[in-house]
């Protein structure tokens, strides 16, 4: 479909001191906001391919990321207006100057908040179907950023080298309010077998009632102080110190999430709120894990990746799943995460810019290369990506617009 580029793409050749805006995505979630949008920095034109043929024109610059929590929508209004990044969408051919400009959004809120987001920013969404834009975010960022997998074992980071050849199927695991699990077996081959409606939102609702925390990242705050053991009910409470080795079982393994809370004759005034928090952390984070390989065995998968910004690259939180995701498989799996977790829908529906004039997107940084590239919707997607991407910042990018 031809469509009309939006006013931040004109004079792409001139001599612009300044970046400019190009493209704006959101995932409206239960809990949080996801933005992804495109500064392109001075110049643009075309590029030339291995064979010294001149291709599309290319616009650089950078691809960024920002969430806020969804309670606190206006803020994100506010701050796409004063970014001027309502601007970055685009409108059909046949459109008239009058009609709306249209971006991209999706997840839940893209239908809730609709008229609100019209209303405020001038703007029309363009509905993406949630779990297309998770898989392609998913998809995109394996195939197509270096170092994005890792694996976190007794707090050592290890990234994971992704073989696009032998990539599915795979179970992606998005954690949010709630979490889904999706068998991915290819580009937008997938299917949701399972989930738990105890996820980030649980953690974040249960903390906010039991220790007065105000947002998810001071509650993930506190949790990192506290300790897990004055409250659960671990083996060796029962047994006396001792494991139970005839079924495996450590001295330290949790018996019962708050478990103690039933004997120790307490009111909740009488724990400290980060050992609430930590409890609360580990009893959620064990058991998206055990759910997680058990579908994994039941399908027989091999990769499992953990993504959504319940996880948020906190230390604690991605050593319970691995440590719950090793444990139940007797060590033949491992969990594996994700560098930009948080905004695969996002990511996903700034790629489906693709359908509306986009030729390629193509991502890159100029220090110790390494080159991969993808096909999305007919299109080349080509990256070049080193070892010092910012996590969750932002990506240096080109995009490509088809003559």
């Amino acid at each position: 479909m031809d469509v009309k580029k939006p006013a931040s793409q004109e004079n792409l050749n001139g001599d612009e001191s300044e970046s400019q805006i190009s493209h704006l995505a959101l995932d409206i979630g239960g809990s949080l906001i996801k933005v992804v949008y495109f500064l392109r920095s001075n110049g643009s034109g075309g590029s030339v391919d291995d064979s010294g043929k001149k291709s599309d024109p290319v616009l650089e610059g950078r691809l960024h990321f920002a969430k806020f929590e969804t309670s606190k929508i206006n803020d994100c209004l506010e701050f796409i207006r004063s970014k001027n990044l309502h601007l970055a969408g685009f409108r059909h051919h046949d459109a008239s100057a009058s009609d709306k400009t249209l971006i991209k959004a999706t997840g839940g809120g893209a239908y809730k908040f609709a008229d609100l987001i019209k209303e405020k920013l001038g703007v029309v969404l363009d509905k993406e179907d949630e779990m297309d834009c998770l898989v392609t975010g998913a998809n995109f960022l394996l195939k197509a950023v270096h170092q994005e997998a890792f694996t976190y074992v007794d707090g050592q980071k290890e990234f994971v080298q992704i073989d696009q050849n032998d990539l599915y199927p795979y179970l992606l695991v998005n954690i949010g309010s709630g979490v889904s699990m999706i068998k991915v077996d290819g580009d937008g081959k997938f299917e949701r077998i399972s989930g738990t409606s105890v996820g980030g939102g649980t953690f974040w609702g249960l903390g906010r009632l039991l220790t007065n925390c105000k947002s998810f990242d001071e509650l993930l705050e506190l949790s990192h102080q506290g300790n897990n053991r004055v409250i659960d009910m671990l083996v060796g409470d029962i047994y006396g110190g001792s494991e139970y080795s005839k079924i495996g079982l450590t001295s330290t393994n949790i018996a019962s999430s708050f478990g103690k809370a039933i004997s120790d004759n307490k009111e909740l005034k009488d724990y400290k709120p980060e050992d609430v928090a930590r409890s609360l952390l580990r009893m959620i984070s064990n058991n998206i894990g055990q759910i997680s390989y058990l579908n994994a065995l039941r399908f027989g998968l091999k990769r499992i990746f953990f993504a959504g910004f319940f996880i948020r690259g906190h230390a604690y939180t991605m050593d319970t799943i691995s440590v719950a995701v090793s444990f139940w498989s007797k060590g033949d799996a491992k969990a594996m995460f994700l560098r930009h977790e948080g905004f695969l829908g996002a990511l996903g529906a700034f790629v489906s810019y693709e359908n509306h004039g986009l030729g390629g997107l193509k991502t890159h940084q100029s220090v110790q290369q390494f080159a991969v590239s993808e096909t999305y919707a007919g299109k080349n997607i080509c990256c070049l990506v080193n070892e010092d991407l910012n996590d969750n910042e932002s990506i240096d990018f080109g995009i490509a617009f088809a003559a």
